[in-house]
């Protein structure tokens, strides 16, 4: 008869225990390392709490309350909410807010890495010559910034109407052009920090992968789009985060400009907010929009992750 043999099973080498992090370090000097690091961190914790977190949480409590001037006069539930949906106002500034923020992030996002491509070629003195200039309205306050770009639209000696030939025509004060008018300056006004990124982001692109391309024949789009577009996907998602945030809070021009007119036109949600702080002195229904626009912004920023495809 024939013997059948079994195998035997093969002997597994006993797998090495991982080492952590902390491995060779005694247990009180991670403790030590470990509290140093929460000390440190500490004063930035304290103040995000004190003018972030808390503020957020103060403004979610009152927006379901009657708040006022004369305090406190009682809870009211979802009332703030509901009467948004009714308020023709708020739907409105809604609209003004959410075509800026159409208008204004895509064509920043684009121009900004249009003139950084080209910026990016030119030598190392040009360069930082072109960013300064681009740069240089970031640094200049809002407030002379929109003093210069009132007397450019100044419908009787504004330099926009002399050059166009358009003398006694009020800009700011037509329905259909003083938002674009809003968003030319917050255009001019939003260019600079980005077209800074983009040329550092641009200048960190593997070079060698570039040239390995142009060797293999590459089109000069083909280069962009296979190499250099990947790799400054992060800056691009940061640019379109920060420029939908400040499009979306938008009200220091529109304050100086026009004052939310004519009719409206120009009103946005953070400048309806302003009015129903300083001017009818409901708090409950300012916070109760700004918890929308909270809300608002986290959805446009989600989008723009999903889209984007960035943890």
């Amino acid at each position: 008869m024939a013997q059948t043999t079994v195998a035997a099973p093969a002997e597994r080498k006993p797998k090495k225990p991982k080492r952590s992090q902390f491995s060779g370090m005694s247990k009180a000097l991670v403790r030590r390392e470990t509290i140093s690091a929460y000390l440190f961190l500490l004063p930035s914790l304290v103040f995000f709490i004190g003018f972030v977190v808390v503020p957020m949480v103060i403004c979610v409590v009152y927006s379901f309350m009657e708040y006022s001037m004369k305090g406190i006069e009682g809870f009211a539930g979802f009332d703030n909410y509901i009467r948004m949906f009714q308020d023709k106002t708020f739907i409105r500034s809604f609209w003004n807010t959410v075509f800026i923020v159409v208008v204004a992030v895509p064509t920043v996002t684009a121009f900004s890495l249009w003139v950084s491509s080209a910026i990016y070629k030119m030598k190392a003195f040009t360069r930082s010559f072109f960013r300064c200039v681009f740069y240089l309205p970031v640094v200049t306050g809002t407030v002379a910034v929109t003093v210069v770009w009132k007397w450019i639209f100044n419908a009787y000696y504004g330099i926009l109407n002399q050059v166009a030939g358009t003398t006694g025509f009020d800009w700011l004060g037509n329905e259909k052009t003083a938002i674009w008018c809003i968003i030319m300056i917050l255009f001019t006004t939003s260019i600079g920090q980005p077209i800074v990124l983009y040329v550092a982001a641009l200048g960190n692109v593997d070079k060698s992968l570039i040239e390995a391309a142009e060797v293999d024949g590459a089109t000069n789009f083909q280069v962009f789009w296979k190499i250099k577009w990947p790799q400054i996907m992060p800056t691009t998602l940061y640019i379109l985060v920060i420029t939908t945030i400040n499009s979306f809070q938008c009200f220091a021009l529109i304050q100086l400009l026009t004052s939310g007119g004519p009719n409206s036109s120009t009103t946005t949600i953070m400048y309806y907010i302003f009015d129903m702080v300083y001017k009818f002195n409901d708090f409950g229904y300012a916070n109760a929009m700004g918890v929308i626009l909270a809300l608002i912004i986290a959805v446009f920023s989600a989008l723009q992750f999903r889209i984007t495809k960035s943890n």
